[in-house]
């Protein structure tokens, strides 16, 4: 008997030992694991608004060329057709736009006249359709926004591949949905229709106050535990310090952003914004004579990023000045070491936009990189880029009075599409017009676009200014842009864009 109570006094003893080692264990494992339940629902909560907020910034974009068009429907195809076309070469979200009459659309910026009917009920609101794909893309998703007044109306289509890469960017460890009426659009660009999927951990459903749509987010099942394995520290021992712990994880992952802006900032921080450079090549010669530089996103995970995907939210959130003096930066340390070497000025054509011209700083940035090279070495041409609008302000006249004083050059980029075009050739000096390779692409094909490139090369000759055409893909468009004097081409039949080191290297075998 004594023997027997001996052994259940130790038996308790190592009972009680047992849960005293366990409760700390099992309550701060219970505390992580409502921790992390919390912590997701405010992350899918945070990425459901960034997502409400991009798209309803594309939808402004978006609805501002239905708005513009809605009046000239009714008219004939015929005459407002290239007023369609500019609404997409304008928007940078806009894929196609189209003009109804009697709910029938009857003109189309991809196919001209057209006759399709459609179904006002289809509309979420009356406005907003999520459809599989049209003819031309039929596996690409679209968004279509309706704008309606009487029997007019015009259409304007949202591309499926930026809203798709919306949410790939911003939901990065999230499931994130579009939901437009009873469709919805994945990260991977994959149309649905239905009811939404519930989502096994902290599903968060957000509607727009501005747009019928809405945004569903949240995590797979088993989230919880892999966030817990991967945010929290495996020391069970320490866990009578889980309350800090666990508070100052929690404050620091509420404050995580996963919006592009924040995503460019840490890009431009880890300099993956890198220059690319396609050669610009003499009219009459061939040879080549500059270069023009442009960006490109060397991103550690996605690859390269194209710049139509990131160059509207650099300029939307005002990341592209910073941006674009890293970029020349970059060119003079590549370049300027060669600049003895060059036989006669090498033409180097940078862009910027409206957010440069907003002070004086570019004058000093010009300056910097023009030290980079031998005295007279280069031609630093900054081309206008027409996205957003310049105005012929005080400032404005001064910044370009004071670059032309540098001998820096100005071109007007895309000549030919921009609304501002004609109005920029009045209020600032410009030595450039840069030809839109949409015209240059219709050399022989469209009988209208070749008559706007023949009247934009010859009021080009009129006022004295050096011509460059973009796009130059075939020797039949070069040799008739060479039958017309101009000047430069540049295009995939003389280089594709490449990285720095290796243009480099494929100037010096040149």
């Amino acid at each position: 008997m004594p023997l027997n109570a001996k052994s259940r006094k130790r038996s308790t003893k190592i009972a009680i030992t047992l849960a005293s080692g366990l409760l700390p264990v099992v309550l701060g494992f219970g505390i992580l694991y409502m921790q992390a339940e919390r912590a997701l629902q405010q992350s899918a909560q945070q990425t459901a608004e960034e997502a409400i907020r991009q798209f309803e910034l594309m939808l402004d974009n978006t609805a501002q060329a239905a708005r513009e068009l809605l009046p000239l429907a009714g008219q004939s195809c015929l005459d407002v057709n290239l007023a369609l076309r500019e609404q997409v070469t304008r928007r940078p979200f806009v894929r196609s736009t189209n003009l109804v009459w009697d709910d029938t659309i009857y003109c189309s910026s991809l196919f001209g006249d057209y006759h399709e009917k459609i179904s006002s009920g289809d509309y979420s609101g009356g406005r907003l359709l999520l459809m599989k794909g049209n003819p031309v893309t039929p596996d690409t998703a679209l968004l279509v926004y309706r704008l309606s007044d009487g029997k007019r109306g015009a259409m304007s289509t949202l591309d499926g591949y930026h809203l798709s890469n919306v949410l790939r960017l911003i939901g990065r460890q999230t499931i994130l949905v579009l939901q437009v009426g009873p469709n919805w659009l994945t990260a991977d660009g994959r149309f649905h229709d239905g009811a939404l999927p519930d989502f096994p951990v902290a599903q968060s459903m957000l509607t727009s106050s501005r747009y019928e749509f809405s945004v569903a987010a949240g995590f797979p099942e088993g989230e919880t535990w892999r966030y817990m394995s991967s945010q929290y520290p495996p020391l069970f021992s320490l866990l009578i310090f889980f309350g800090v712990v666990s508070g100052l994880i929690g404050h620091v992952l509420q404050k995580r952003s996963s919006s592009p802006t924040h995503e460019m900032k840490r890009a431009l921080d880890a300099a993956e914004f890198v220059p690319y450079f396609q050669a610009v090549v003499h009219g009459d010669s061939k040879q080549i004579s500059g270069i023009e530089v442009l960006m490109r996103w060397n991103h550690p995970k996605e690859g390269l990023v194209p710049p139509d995907l990131f160059i509207p939210f650099a300029e939307y959130s005002g990341l592209i000045v910073p941006m674009t003096r890293s970029l020349m930066q970059q060119t003079a340390t590549l370049l300027g070491p060669l600049s003895t070497s060059f036989k006669e000025p090498f033409h180097i054509g940078i862009n910027i936009t409206a957010s440069h011209c907003q002070n004086l700083e570019l004058v000093e940035d010009c300056r910097e990189f023009l030290t980079a090279f031998a005295p007279g070495s280069i031609h630093l041409v900054l081309e206008l880029t027409e996205r957003e609008l310049i105005e012929p302000t005080a400032i404005t006249h001064q910044l370009f009075e004071q670059l032309h004083g540098l001998g820096v050059k100005i071109a007007i980029d895309d000549f030919g599409t921009g609304h501002s075009s004609l109005g920029y050739l009045r209020q600032f000096n410009v030595d450039f017009l840069k030809i839109d390779q949409s015209f240059v692409a219709m050399i022989g094909i469209d009988t209208l676009s070749s008559h706007i490139l023949d009247s934009i090369i010859e009021l080009a000759t009129k006022l004295n200014l050096a011509m460059v055409a973009e796009g130059v893909e075939t020797q039949a468009q070069s040799d008739y842009l060479t039958a017309l004097h101009v000047n430069f081409q540049q295009g995939y039949l003389f280089g594709r864009p490449m990285p720095g080191a290796e243009f480099i290297s494929a100037l010096s075998d040149h």
